[in-house]
């Protein structure tokens, strides 16, 4: 683990990040559309605020549970960890899992209320078709790619402005408006709004946003290699730079780049409600 923080604790931690993260997204969507009719202003406007706001949950968040704010994101995290490298145990996944659902979900109601709507109202908004699920799977699976990419060259300090940027152009450039997050999606049905999907939408998006995490997972390893090689590959240039081991601090092993830190549940792993 990155931190000395209890389970209790980093699942607190998830709940309250998950549910922040749905009253931005939402609120920013209901504020949107009450102050203008135009649907491309009202989503300049939502991608502009979730963008922002999952920036500054992550950097909050980040050092407490990693700010996972995903089941997607923390099923990578746990994947990593049966694969040889960092990661979460399957009993933290869980822990990680229900947290944040049960935050998407308070996020949502919260949003609701604060704008003076009916809370708890099911959405009505219907989001059905084979392309908004290809959607998805492209959402999700970007959104993966650059977690794992930036975590495995060793860049994990870039992840929260990059996932926030990839989000907010996701948004715009996926068919599906990128929900990318199961539990972010669930949440959502809670809210008739702009950002609202129906209950009858949710079992094509959440298995949409599955097959993408996964697709994202063998993109990582087919481009920067899987965590057992990658540590492998560290472990192999340490001894080629240094076959003595006597570097010091400022010796070659500070120059390594590339990290078997694949799946840490540290700073900055996460993904949109």
């Amino acid at each position: 683990m990155t931190n000395s923080a209890s389970l209790s604790r980093r699942a607190t931690a998830e709940l309250i990040g998950t549910a922040a993260l749905l009253v931005v997204v939402i609120g920013s969507g209901i504020q949107a559309a009450s102050l203008t009719s135009d649907t491309g202003v009202a989503l300049v406007a939502n991608s502009l605020a979730s963008a922002i706001g999952l920036g500054l949950i992550i950097t909050l968040f980040g050092p407490l549970s990693g700010a996972h704010l995903n089941p997607v994101v923390t099923l990578t995290a746990w994947w990593g960890r049966r694969t040889g490298g960092e990661g979460l145990e399957g009993r933290e996944a869980l822990a990680y899992v229900a947290a944040q659902t049960a935050g998407a979900i308070g996020g949502a109601v919260l949003a609701e209320a604060m704008f003076g709507r009916i809370p708890g109202a099911f959405s009505t908004q219907v989001r059905d078709g084979g392309h908004l699920l290809v959607g998805e799977v492209v959402a999700t699976a970007g959104l993966v790619l650059v977690i794992q990419g930036l975590g495995r060259i060793g860049r994990p300090k870039l992840i929260p402005a990059a996932v926030a940027a990839y989000i907010a152009a996701a948004i715009w450039f996926t068919s599906s408006g990128s929900f990318a997050n199961p539990a972010g999606t669930i949440g959502r049905s809670f809210s008739d709004s702009f950002t609202g999907i129906a209950p009858q939408s949710l079992p094509g998006f959440v298995a949409a946003q599955l097959v993408g995490g996964i697709l994202g997972l063998v993109l990582a390893a087919v481009l920067y290699g899987s965590t057992r090689r990658a540590a492998a590959d560290t472990t192999g240039a340490v001894a080629t730079a240094d076959p003595a081991g006597t570097a010091g601090p400022a010796g070659a092993t500070t120059t390594i780049s590339p990290v078997a830190e694949t799946s840490t549940p540290g700073p900055a792993y996460q993904a949109v409600g």
